[in-house]
């Protein structure tokens, strides 16, 4: 699929709940409350049979998220029937790792190959407060269960907010190298309330890549292709005296827009169009109206059509503040 910017769209984001099981500060505001009706999600067989049309048009990687994909049942069913489509290179997993040490053995059984995990501290304090209650040692666990069964790569995410864990980037750096994982810092982002809030706590990219350089004794970091590590926008560099991979995704200083190969459907299945804007098709509603697949085929390469150039981040947050981020995908 070509967008009407000559983007090639390759890459679908696929919430399955908006349920979590942390709370944390650029995701969720404190006192939200999700409750989740189950006729409004997608059903397995109607996420199978949106899937396969996108593998159809084009698309040949997705990543299941949530809120936390782990919370809903029966996930790893889904994992396994989706790897069987025709087309469909890759699933992925984006996970905050609460859960990965009971399912990682069945999840990488099942097909999936990379997970994401979210890791914003690798201090128990710190980690609380930025997920109001979250235990570090489950996550730990997780990512140890994944490295263990063989999940490859597996990605440590790092939402760097100034004065909260931006102190934390050398350990970081030595986790990921100890443990032979990939990491990646990333800007945060105007992102709904929850991340509009968290706009005063924004470090830009320039700044992350010089405390990086500074732990490592200031030296160079060479570009390596991303293809070699995965689909999304980060910029990765590897150190080459040890060998870490370190990825930098800077989606508000140094936007990636023309670039971008993504959308996200939602758990309710909405087709949206970009992260930081809020235009959105409805794809249950034909479903559940029995139209078929030309119809959906239709309503989607409509939805490419109307992605727009890029972001609205550095408009007094644009329109994309209005998204919440536990409801996107991320």
């Amino acid at each position: 699929m070509i967008d009407s910017f000559g983007r090639t769209i390759s890459y679908l984001r696929v919430s399955v709940t908006d349920r979590c099981n942390m709370k944390c500060l650029y995701c969720r505001v404190g006192d939200d409350r999700i409750t989740v009706d189950n006729q409004q999600l997608l059903s397995f067989e109607e996420l199978t049979r949106l899937i396969r049309i996108f593998t159809e048009l084009g698309i040949n990687k997705i990543r299941l998220t949530g809120g936390e994909p782990l919370l809903r049942k029966n996930l790893v069913d889904l994992i396994r029937t989706l790897n069987a489509i025709p087309g469909l290179h890759e699933v992925s997993l984006s996970t905050n790792a609460l859960l990965l040490e009971r399912f990682a053995g069945e999840l990488y059984r099942s097909g999936l190959k990379r997970v994401n995990i979210s890791l914003d501290s690798l201090q128990p304090d710190t980690f609380a407060l930025v997920t109001r209650g979250g235990r570090l040692d489950g996550v730990l666990r997780g990512i140890q269960a994944a490295v263990a069964v063989g999940l490859q790569p597996v990605k440590i995410n790092m939402v760097v907010m100034r004065g909260v864990n931006d102190h934390e980037i050398p350990a970081m750096i030595d986790f990921a190298r100890n443990n032979g994982l990939v990491l990646r810092f990333i800007e945060t982002m105007p992102i709904g309330e929850a991340g509009a809030r968290m706009d005063t706590r924004h470090m830009p990219a320039a700044e992350i890549i010089q405390k990086v350089q500074a732990c490592i004794g200031g030296l160079p970091l060479p570009s390596i292709e991303a293809d070699v590590i995965g689909n999304g926008p980060a910029n990765y560099f590897c150190h080459l005296e040890t060998g870490t991979t370190i990825g930098i995704i800077s989606a508000k200083s140094r936007n990636f827009c023309a670039t971008c190969n993504r959308m996200r459907l939602t758990s309710r299945g909405e087709l949206v169009f970009c992260l930081g804007n809020t235009g959105r098709i409805d794809l249950r509603e034909p479903l559940r109206s029995a139209v078929d697949d030309d119809m959906v085929r239709q309503l989607i390469a409509e939805a490419v059509i109307q992605k727009p150039a890029g972001h609205t981040f550095l408009e007094n947050h644009g329109p994309g503040a209005s998204h919440a981020m536990s409801k996107l995908g991320g």
